[in-house]
């Protein structure tokens, strides 16, 4: 069998191996937001809150104006490496935003600006659900998609197992979504309303490609300013292998 052929037939295992059906919250899953206050996240406070129970991220411009995207990320481990992590999200049809993982700061702590892979979701479904590298070679894997970085560091689209309309239609508009990501070695999953919406293998450099990191929301730039709220935040970590 030749290797696309191969790649292809991995693909297929993948997307339908994550679209099992959701565990309960409670198998091995821990929340990492209180519902009450920003306890254990760090950022802008002039941005970031929480309002009715849910962390909220709000900009505009005038007051909240930002000119670079901004973070909220989780500060009571800033080294998570293999998880799973559930969350529902809501945003304004003009923002854009998603979860950074694995990431690192691009400046100092104090600047909340991020770089790391990154779950992507917007107000218009248009992006929600990729695989973006934030600081780190741009859209990785679109929608619908089962993509890789090749050891010469090449993007490339392995297999499609769905258009990206049939995946946009899954997704609410301004109303409530259930995410789900999956990073186990350099294999990260993405799935919105129980639907995988992309899969992403990194085979980079050592160098480039990213092992463990830090967790943090984004608020992306665009002007007219944009809302985003998260809740039901639970994460499962799991142990460091040898990669």
């Amino acid at each position: 069998m030749k290797k696309n052929a191969i790649l292809s037939a991995l693909a297929a295992l993948l997307v339908s191996a994550f679209a099992l059906p959701v565990m309960a919250q409670d198998d091995g899953f821990v929340s990492i937001f209180n519902g009450k206050d920003l306890t254990g996240w760090a950022g802008d406070e002039n941005l970031w809150s929480v309002e009715d129970g849910c962390i909220t991220g709000t900009t505009n411009d005038t007051d909240k104006k930002i000119t670079q995207n901004q973070a909220l990320y989780y500060t009571e481990d800033m080294d998570i490496g293999d998880f799973e992590i559930r969350f529902d999200f809501k945003i304004s049809n003009w923002g854009n935003s998603g979860l950074y993982y694995r990431g690192w700061f691009l400046e100092e702590p104090e600047k909340f600006r991020m770089g790391g892979y990154q779950g992507d979701f917007d107000g218009s479904a248009t992006y929600s659900g990729i695989m973006y590298g934030e600081a780190l070679r741009g859209i990785l894997a679109n929608l619908g998609t089962v993509s890789r970085v090749t050891p010469s560091g090449k993007i490339e689209t392995v297999a499609s197992f769905a258009t990206p309309e049939e995946i946009r239609k899954n997704v609410k508009i301004e109303d409530w979504n259930h995410y789900e990501i999956s990073a186990h070695g350099y294999v990260f999953v993405h799935k919105i309303n129980g639907v995988v919406t992309s899969v992403f293998v990194d085979e980079d450099s050592d160098d480039v490609r990213r092992a463990s990191g830090v967790l943090g929301w984004q608020l992306h730039v665009g002007d007219g300013g944009m809302k985003v709220q998260v809740k039901n935040i639970y994460l499962k970590k799991f142990p460091k292998e040898n990669k």
